[in-house]
């Protein structure tokens, strides 16, 4: 027999039944039987160390219902089922080669016992033609006809049962590619609007630093932040010695700046009055601060 399953996929598929509905362990075996068209069942030395390992691990958990033992999914269960997404695929492709590979083997035993069963009729009818009546002949091409009907209708299920699971795959395909399509664009999205606010001049980090700006007063501060200090405050930034370059001193200084504002916006949160202050505040303070560094300022 072919292998069904490869290494680790059977942990996988019940995963994936477990999360269409709870399920007890000889219903679990019984699906697994019909989705092979009784092709294939596995034990329940199989299945039932799997379902207490999975529960071991937190992918799974059970209730007790009439003495037995009903699993569901959990949530991190439900998150390893999503992020194997395109390997669940692969394997109900696996799975479609498997139920195609076993029933080739179940034609090609139909076929040998049909010629073994031929071979030993006409054997028979040879040695013991005078004594094999009509009805015990029409017997045995009736049980030949039944079996031929058989292994036609194990057949059709199996190419019933691979056609499904090569559609379920493709869906499974798709549903992943467009889930993570979506979530790549979610983040790029979120990722531009925060690089929209906190860098353009108008937006939340250049609005609150007006606060500061101000006057360098804990009145000008946004509320809730004691003793908020400015640019003026007393002892602001005496830890920046200077240099001899003051075109490096000032950029230390607005990156100070920058950081305390940061920090108090994290810290406190913001109104949408203090950020209306604060955008007057910013407002005036660039202007002075410009017109400070002009030539005979």
């Amino acid at each position: 027999m072919p292998p069904v399953f490869a290494h680790g996929r059977l942990r996988l598929y019940l995963l994936k039944l477990l999360d269409e509905a709870p399920r007890h362990g000889y219903e679990v075996i019984r699906l697994l039987e019909e989705r092979f068209q009784g092709l294939y069942a596995p034990s329940a030395g199989t299945v039932y160390p799997r379902l207490a390992k999975l529960e071991a691990e937190g992918l799974v958990t059970y209730a007790t219902e009439g003495g037995r033992k009903v699993y569901s999914i959990t949530e991190t269960g439900r998150a390893e089922l999503a992020d194997r997404g395109g390997e669940l695929a692969d394997l109900e492709l696996e799975i479609r080669d498997s139920v195609s590979e076993l029933a080739a083997e179940i034609r090609d035993d139909v076929r040998g016992a049909a010629g073994d069963l031929r071979r030993e009729m006409r054997a028979a009818a040879s040695a013991t033609a005078t004594q094999v009546d009509d009805e015990s002949w029409k017997a045995a091409k009736e049980e030949l006809r039944k079996a031929k009907q058989e292994w036609k209708e194990q057949a059709r299920r199996a190419k019933d049962e691979s056609r499904r699971a090569r559609e379920e795959a493709q869906q499974a395909r798709r549903q992943a590619k467009e889930a993570q399509e979506r979530a790549r664009e979610e983040v790029q999205r979120i990722a531009a609007q925060l690089q929209e606010q906190f860098a353009k001049p108008g937006g939340v980090l250049g609005s609150l630093a007006g606060a500061w700006l101000g006057g360098g007063t804990a009145a000008n501060a946004p509320a809730g932040s004691p003793s908020a200090p400015g640019p003026s405050g007393a002892g602001w930034a005496e830890d920046l010695a200077p240099t001899a370059d003051p075109a490096r001193d000032l950029d230390r200084l607005l990156d100070r700046f920058r950081d305390d504002v940061r920090d108090a916006a994290r810290d406190h949160g913001v109104t949408p009055a203090q950020l209306a202050e604060a955008r007057a505040h910013l407002a005036a303070a660039a202007a002075r601060i410009e017109a400070g560094l002009r030539p005979g300022a």
